[in-house]
Formats: C-alpha cells, sequence, structure tokens
C-alpha cells in the first residue's frame, strides 16, 4: 500500500489551500507559527514530504539537512529568498513557487504607483489631510503620450506594457531573453538598454534579481537617463542603485521614484525615505485578498499534483512536467534511468560528457525531464540517494558537459533513446525503447543489436564470440543456484566481439561471477541491479 504524503503548511494560508490538501488525500499539519520557530521547525521537519510556505519560513541548509523525507518544498508566491535553493537541489529537494497568481495584482500596483509619482498623489493627500490647499504646488504630469520603459517585458512586465498601451503609452522594452518578434506580440518596441535609458520619460523595472540583473540602474546608467525620468520598481531589491538614485533625486535630474522594494528588508531606513515626490510602500505588490488566495490554491495544488501523480509545475531547480506528461513520459523517464544505471555501474573512471540522442516520437516529449532522469541513474551508481533534482547539479559540480540531440524517426525502432558517456578512457553506448505494453527494453549495447528486458537482477557479460558461451553461462547460474527467467545474446559479427544480458531471478552470488571469470571465456562480467518497481 502507498504511503500518504505528509505536508507541513508552516506559514499563513488559506483554509481553502489547507482543504485542498485534505481533499486530495494527503496527510497534512497546519501550523501557520512554526516557520518562525527555527527550532522546532528543524525537530519535525524529518517527518514530513512536503513544506508549503510563504515568506517567514527559512529553510536553511541546516533545516534541509534534516529534512530526510522532504521531497517538495512550495512557496506561495514568486520570491523564494528564504529558500536556500542550491542546498535543496543537492539534497533532490524541488522547489516550487506560483509566479501566476500575482501577476495581476502586482502589475497593476505598478501602473498605481506611476500614477501616484506621475501626480504626486501621496503628499498632496497629506497636505490636503492637514487643512492645506496647494494646488499650485503639486502640478503632476500626463502619462498619456509619455514613453515608459519596460526593464524585463515577460509575465507582469508584460501586463504593465498591456495596461501603458491602454493609457495610449509608447511602449519601449529591454528583455535579452526574448526576441523582437515576442516583444512586439506584447506591444512594445525592443532596444537596448542604453537607448531605453535615453528615451523613456518613466522606466519600470520588471526582472528577477539575478547576478545580471543586480544592481542594473547602477550609478553609471542612472546618469544615462532621460532629465525628468521617474523610476518604478515592483520587482526586487537591488535592481536599482538606491544612493545614487537619491543623489539624482535630489539634482532634479530625476523628478520622481516610486518602490514597493527595497536592497534591505523590511526597510525601517533607506536612502529614498522622506525625499520630495518619492512614494514608498512595504512591498505591497502581491497584497491583495485575491492575489493571496489565488497563490495559496495554486501552491496546494502543485504540491499535491507532485506528491500524488509525479507532475512537476513552477519548479525553479528541475523541469517542468504537466500530468498528462508524466503519464505519457513515465515509461520514457525509467528508460532514461534505466540507460543511466546500466552506464553509470559500468564506469568507475571519470565521466567528462554525457551525450543524449532522442529519435522519433520521443524526440517531441520534454527532453529536459528525461535528461535528468538518464543523469540521475548514471550518478546512482555511486551515490544512491541522488535523483532527478540533485543529479544535475552534481554532474555540473563535477564539470560533466551534458548535450542533447533530437532527430526524426530513423530506423526499425518508431523512438528510441541512445545514451553515450565519454571518460578520458573510453566512450560506452547504450540505446533503450519503449514497446507498446509500456514496457522499456534495451536494445543496443557497444553498438551491437540486442533485445533485452529489463529486470531487477541482471548480469552482463562480454566475450568475443565463440562456441560454449551459452553452456558456459548456463551450467555456472545453474550450479549456483541463480535462475535464469531471459537471456539475450549479441554480436558485432561472426567471430567479433559479442555480449550477453541475462535476466534472473536473484540477485547474482559473488562465487558465480568468479566462476564465470575462471572459465576465461569472459573478458568482462557484470552483476547488475535496476529499480523496476
Amino acid at each position: 500500500m502507498t504511503k500518504q504524503p505528509k505536508v507541513l503548511v508552516s506559514d499563513k494560508l488559506s483554509e481553502t489551500a489547507v482543504q485542498i490538501f485534505r481533499d486530495r488525500g494527503i496527510d497534512v499539519t497546519f501550523e501557520p507559527g512554526l516557520g518562525k520557530d527555527k527550532d522546532r521547525l528543524l525537530e519535525v521537519i524529518g517527518e514530513y514530504d512536503g513544506l508549503a510556505i510563504r515568506s517567514a519560513t527559512k529553510v536553511t541548509e541546516k533545516i534541509l539537512a534534516a529534512a530526510d523525507n522532504l521531497k517538495v518544498i512550495g512557496r506561495a508566491g514568486i520570491g523564494t529568498d528564504n529558500i536556500d535553493k542550491v542546498a535543496a537541489s543537492k539534497k533532490g529537494v524541488i522547489v516550487m513557487n506560483t509566479p501566476f497568481g500575482n501577476m495581476i495584482t502586482t502589475a497593476e500596483h505598478a501602473i498605481a504607483m506611476m500614477f501616484a509619482v506621475a501626480r504626486q498623489i501621496p503628499e498632496a493627500s497629506e497636505s490636503t489631510h492637514a487643512g492645506k490647499w496647494e494646488k499650485s504646488k503639486f502640478m503632476g504630469t500626463e502619462l498619456t503620450n509619455k514613453t515608459l520603459g519596460v526593464i524585463g517585458i515577460g509575465n507582469i512586465g508584460g501586463i504593465v506594457a498591456n495596461r501603458a498601451l491602454g493609457l495610449q503609452m509608447k511602449v519601449i522594452a529591454y528583455d535579452p531573453t526574448l526576441s523582437d518578434e515576442k516583444i512586439s506580440e506584447k506591444g512594445a518596441e525592443k532596444v537596448e538598454l542604453d537607448e531605453l535609458l535615453a528615451r523613456s520619460d518613466f522606466i519600470t523595472l520588471h526582472t528577477p534579481l539575478l547576478d545580471g540583473t543586480r544592481n542594473i540602474l547602477s550609478r553609471e546608467n542612472l546618469a544615462k537617463t532621460k532629465k525628468g525620468v521617474r523610476i518604478v520598481n515592483c520587482a526586487r531589491g537591488g535592481l536599482v542603485d538606491e544612493e545614487a538614485l537619491a543623489e539624482l533625486l535630489k539634482s532634479g535630474h530625476v523628478a520622481g521614484a516610486a518602490f514597493d522594494v527595497f536592497a534591505e528588508e523590511p526597510a525601517t531606513e533607506n536612502p529614498l525615505f522622506n525625499l520630495p515626490n518619492v512614494v514608498v510602500t512595504p512591498h505591497l505588490g502581491a497584497a491583495t485578498t485575491e492575489a493571496q488566495e489565488n497563490v495559496a490554491l495554486q501552491v496546494a495544488e502543485q504540491m499535491s499534483d507532485y506528491l500524488l501523480t509525479g507532475a512537476v509545475s513552477n519548479a525553479l531547480n528541475m523541469p517542468s512536467v504537466t500530468a498528462e506528461e508524466a503519464k505519457i513520459m513515465g515509461p520514457w523517464v525509467k528508460l532514461a534511468g534505466h540507460l543511466g544505471s546500466f552506464v553509470g555501474q559500468l564506469t568507475e573512471e571519470p565521466i567528462r560528457a554525457i551525450n543524449i540522442l532522442y529519435n522519433g516520437e520521443v524526440a517531441a516529449m520534454n527532453t529536459a525531464a528525461l535528461n535528468a532522469a538518464a543523469v540521475a541513474g548514471i550518478m546512482q551508481a555511486n551515490n544512491p540517494d541522488v535523483n532527478m533534482v540533485s543529479a544535475p547539479v552534481l554532474a555540473k559540480d563535477r564539470g560533466v558537459k551534458i548535450s542533447t540531440t533530437t532527430q526524426e524517426k530513423s530506423g526499425v525502432f518508431d523512438a528510441y533513446i541512445k545514451l553515450t558517456v565519454v571518460t578520458d578512457q573510453r566512450e560506452r553506448s547504450i540505446a533503450g525503447t519503449v514497446f507498446s505494453d509500456g514496457k522499456p527494453r534495451f536494445i543496443q549495447i557497444k553498438g551491437i543489436n540486442i533485445d533485452a528486458e529489463i529486470g531487477a537482477h541482471m548480469v552482463y557479460t562480454t566475450n568475443e564470440d565463440v562456441p560454449g558461451i551459452i553452456g558456459a553461462l548456463g551450467q555456472t547460474m545453474g550450479s549456483n543456484g541463480v535462475n535464469i527467467a531471459n537471456f539475450t545474446l549479441g554480436r558485432s559479427e561472426k567471430n567479433g566481439d559479442a555480449i550477453a544480458l541475462l535476466y534472473v531471478d536473484e540477485p547474482v552470488p559473488a562465487k558465480a561471477v568468479e566462476d564465470l571469470k575462471a572459465t576465461g571465456l569472459f573478458s568482462q562480467v557484470r552483476p547488475m541491479m535496476f529499480d523496476v518497481a
């Protein structure tokens, strides 16, 4: 009987979200204050398969080291700065977020901040509350016909661009990850960063905080902006040099700024605070009732799908796999793992490269997930705790180059996968396919064609194509009490290289291996194990 997954919700999620876990048959513990108690979290985390959080819970390397059963962390929201993603990946734990649940809310906040700074609404409101009537003091500017520069025009940036076009603004965008065509589809003109800085009346940032985007509005870049520009940041703190911006605001080069995020949060002090025509809010981009409910429901569904069906959505450290893909790809994922396991069990020297060929219909599948399965199979030969999440990270750490090739159907099979491992001494390859019954098969080893069923316990031998091989294998297995379930032979040519693959009912005793070697007929004898569950 399959064990019921257990999930801990350690931050505030709605009761509706918690009920989703229960309705899906998951044993859920709802302790919304637990995330703030590091010692208590450390004490209990080992019991759980999943951890659902917001921003209060800090998932550190120490917490992950104690999370022996943890398979997935779900963050209700976009930001995952509170999760040690490197440690999670090495531990084999999937990290998910919910990037779409608060897109509209964040985009609307950016537009609201743009209006607020354009019309000096917060200052005007404060002045009016104080009984003053200072109409001439708060002279604003229209958004209509102004140029909006969007730095990062992905999901949220695209929504902002759409709303800005509705306000009859001219939209230009800098986003090196998107083509001219994709940006044009969003109604924007693609430009380089320097051009955006020089042309924009308003600049809004919608990019994650990465090495390549950190301080993207540096002192140097801020100096390139058009005089009178207004800058909006509802994305991430650290994208803008706040001290340099404060100086330009004081000098009048920058007419205004609206910030919802800061380099250090909670922000109790900041160079932008208390400056005229600077609007600041305490990271409210996702703070609407609808958004908070949406991301909570979304993370509960995503985690449940993964724990129950293997579907992966919005993972930051593993390729996404839909529930439908998981059904179709299941046998192919197993095959990729078996291919990797085969070469992993044979390869003792350091691996330099892994080359994976996808032929036919499998080439149209989610090859990133299949790659992860194949690499995991290889790595598990020396480290059984490796999985599809941690394997690519470990391979990268070891300097292993992974390459993928796809091609249309060629040969007799509708589809197959060929895996080649390269070391300083040799190349080793194996190919396999999935038959109509859903069972993976090995179809080629060392360039020799075979048709081998894959079992939990197997024996692989190499030899010259000479008489007596079948007899030696059968007699030796029989004399050692090993029953052969299936027997596959193959050769390159008459009297050339030959291989044998035996599927046996139980682990092969060491004596049987030694007896086969003692015959002098075999250049290699390897007992092998595969996870066929």
